[in-house]
Parts: C-alpha cells; structure tokens; sequence
C-alpha cells in the first residue's frame, strides 16, 4: 500500500491511542494539532489533507449543496481514506489503538469510515457531525466506540441528521456517547472535557 494522501505525522508514546486527525471544509493538517494535545498530549498525530477542492477549499468528499452530499464521492472518498489510514497503520507502526478526531466535514468522513471501513477504524470523536450517506451496510460494530459532541442549535449540522447518525451506529450495536450543547457549529470547552474523558475511560 502506498500513502495516497497528503499528511503530517508526529510520533507518539506508542502506548497512547494514535489520533487520526480530520479537519473541517477548508481547513489544513494542522488545523487540529492542538485539539489533539488537549485530548492525548502524550499521542502520535496522523493529519491527512482533504483531497478535494470546493472553490480552493480543502473538503473530505464533494458536496451538491450546503448539507447535501455527493454520496458516490462520499463512498469513494471513505475507501481512499481506509487504504490511507491501512497504509498508514503499517508505515508508521501504529499497532495499537487509533482514533479519529473530526470537526464538521472531517467528522463526517470520519463517520463514514466507522460506519462502511471497521477495518480501519473503530473509535471516533466526532465534533459537529451529521449522518454522511443514506444507506450503508449493515456491519456488525460490536466493539466500536463513537463520541459525538454536536450544539442544539447548528445550522449546519441539524440535530435530526445527528440523531439518525447515533440510531444507525446504535443499531449495528456500536457504543455511543452523546455530548449535547446549546451552541451552533462549534467545538466547545465541555465538549473538548466530555470527549477526553470518553477518551481515556478505555484503556
């Protein structure tokens, strides 16, 4: 396997979960960083770039229309990021536990690959989410653990798409956490404390 997406990587104490960093619409590897210290100082860093552009915009996948997704790209889009993370696993060493930490777009992709990829990923922390396909296999998530933090009030990401997000996770039999605040799209300092601690719960 070949590492088919740009990224950055800073190596970590191996017996601290590896975060897979996934930015928002526009955003770059770094965008994250920091968010991921806060979380797990003591992690390795895997932050790929989107692959595709919207208007000189950095995105996981294609979008038609604000909140509505291209679902063939979404679906190609979640197989380019399996092989990467895949390749990734093996070119870095990264043997134990990797979780991915999404805000907004990246989130999304990130939800995708957990609920179509549980090959290549099996915990999440989502920020800002929303279901990103309308279909998708039914595949046993009996050991999958997802954290989503998502405001009351988000424009962007509406609360019934997150809620059929959950249901669907649910209904494959992943665990899942839900972290609800009065705020719009936004990662917030609660959220930030609830998803370290649904963190570090899992040894």
């Amino acid at each position: 396997m070949t590492l088919s997406l740009d990224h950055r990587f800073r190596e970590g104490d191996p017996d601290a979960p590896a975060l897979l960093l996934l930015h928002g619409t526009g955003g770059t590897p770094d965008d994250l960083v920091e968010l991921g210290r806060v979380l797990s100082p003591s992690s390795a860093l895997l932050a790929p770039a989107g692959p595709v552009s919207e208007l000189g915009m950095a995105r996981w996948f294609r979008r038609l229309a604000e909140g509505v997704f291209d679902t063939e790209d979404v679906l190609r889009r979640t197989v380019q990021l399996a092989e990467f993370v895949l390749a990734a696993r093996a070119e870095y060493g990264l043997t134990g536990r990797l979780v991915a930490v999404g805000f907004s777009n990246g989130a999304n992709i990130a939800a995708a690959l957990t609920l179509l990829r549980p090959d290549a990923l099996t915990e999440a922390a989502l920020f800002a989410a929303m279901l990103p396909v309308p279909e998708s296999p039914e595949h046993d998530l009996t050991g999958t653990r997802v954290f989503l933090s998502n405001g009351e009030h988000d424009p962007m990401a509406p609360r019934d798409s997150a809620d059929r997000l959950v249901a669907e996770l649910e209904k494959r039999s992943a665990e899942v956490t839900t972290h609800w605040h009065p705020g719009g799209h936004e990662i917030t300092p609660a959220g930030l404390r609830a998803a370290k601690s649904w963190l570090t719960s899992n040894p």
